[in-house]
């Protein structure tokens, strides 16, 4: 019966046979300390520090590829920043990924500052002034962590940053500080001229991890996360080894290891295998292109959407940027939806090469100049997958969705 085996997989999970202290691995874990990001830690820490005798710090915008630590260093530094201040500094965290709408930043900053909005129903211009009144009402440095902030500027615009870049001249008992992490190194180029010189006045840049550097912090988050000898010798290094190769990535090492031990941990069979993280990295890759995919904003999703029925035309072998563009512009104006420009369609092109779910490259057409021929790098099943887990997007796109069965 389908109780008795409930029963007994609640019951073979009541003790773990891998981990001592799973939470260990996951990726908003922030350890006691980490290793390899010292230069890190004080240049941030130095930048931040004048909050301790009352003067608003400058923004911060820190650069570097997914994994490089960003987040868990800018963490890591405001927890000892906000221990030491004893209570005058407040540090709101917020994930532009998720909250990709100047809405829902401003209310989780509002929710913050102890002024709780509604998800929907007032205008942002109302949320912003209950935010301020809120904020001053603190009398305390609040430092503003905007996570993967490009993803909030190209799905939403800049609108916000314009805001909370002039807000001090609102406040007296308070002061706002911006702390913007991103992975695209061009973000300034998105951002109007108007709001570059109040944002950006300091810049750090992440290196990536090397892959020694990557088996390192493997090794001490295993000492805590899992019982002594469940890990086979070659799992790390293959875990690090693999990570090294997509830019250092140390998320992806830490999720590598994480899902090879759940799989392990699913089968009870007591030991993490290099087979557990070769079938790992398999499952991941397919749900980071799904994931990926999912949270794009809607004119990424378009060209992808021409990218994928260009592959699947047969009239086509070489698909150029231009094809794609003139397919782009037929699928909006079969949706009933203003496109971008062509310069724009060229550099979200760019973005999902650097991303990996596309490859372009650039080909020579002699006297008639250079394009770029653009191939998907993903399987398509994942592709589609991720374009129809969007339930606004899947309804859009609803006309074209026998060319994506």
């Amino acid at each position: 019966m389908v109780e008795d085996r409930l029963e007994e997989i609640f019951n073979s999970f009541k003790s773990s046979q891998i981990y001592i202290n799973r939470e260990i691995l996951l990726p908003d874990y922030v350890p006691d300390e980490l290793p390899h990001r010292d230069k890190q830690i004080i240049e941030l820490a130095t930048i931040l520090a004048p909050a301790l005798s009352g003067s608003k710090p400058p923004n911060v915008f820190i650069y570097g590829l997914t994994g490089t630590g960003k987040t868990a260093v800018t963490k890591y530094v405001l927890r000892r920043l906000s221990k030491k201040a004893g209570g005058r500094v407040l540090a709101a965290y917020v994930n532009c990924r998720s909250s990709n709408t100047n809405y829902r930043v401003l209310a989780e900053l509002s929710s913050a500052v102890g002024r709780p909005v509604p998800f929907t129903g007032l205008s942002t211009a109302e949320v912003l002034r209950r935010f301020v009144q809120g904020l001053e009402k603190q009398g305390r440095i609040m430092m503003a962590v905007l996570d993967e902030v490009d993803w909030l500027v190209k799905s939403s615009g800049d609108s916000v940053l314009y805001h909370l870049t002039r807000l001090n001249s609102e406040l007296t008992r308070s002061r706002l500080s911006v702390i913007g992490i991103t992975n695209d190194l061009r973000f300034m180029e998105y951002i109007d001229p108007r709001i570059k010189s109040g944002l950006g006045e300091e810049e750090l840049v992440f290196p990536p991890y090397t892959n020694k550097e990557l088996e390192d912090i493997l090794r001490k988050r295993a000492e805590l996360a899992f019982k002594p000898g469940v890990l086979e010798e070659g799992v790390i290094p293959l875990c690090a080894a693999i990570a090294a190769k997509q830019n250092g990535d140390c998320r992806l090492a830490l999720d590598l290891l994480l899902k090879a031990a759940d799989i392990a941990e699913r089968e009870r069979v007591g030991k993490v295998t290099e087979d557990h993280v070769r079938r790992a990295q398999r499952e991941l890759e397919k749900n980071l292109i799904v994931d990926a995919v999912k949270t794009m904003p809607l004119h990424v999703k378009l060209i992808l959407v021409s990218v994928y029925l260009l592959e699947k035309s047969d009239s086509l072998k070489n698909i150029t940027t231009g094809e794609i563009y003139n397919s782009y512009r037929e699928i909006c104006k079969k949706i009933g939806v203003g496109e971008v420009t062509q310069r724009r369609v060229s550099e979200i092109l760019s973005e999902l090469d650097m991303l990996g779910i596309i490859n372009a490259r650039v080909v020579s057409l002699g006297r008639y100049g250079r394009t770029k021929i653009i191939k998907l790098a993903v399987s398509e099943k994942s592709l589609v997958e991720g374009l129809k887990s969007d339930p606004s997007f899947y309804s859009l796109i609803d006309p074209l969705l026998n060319m994506l069965s």
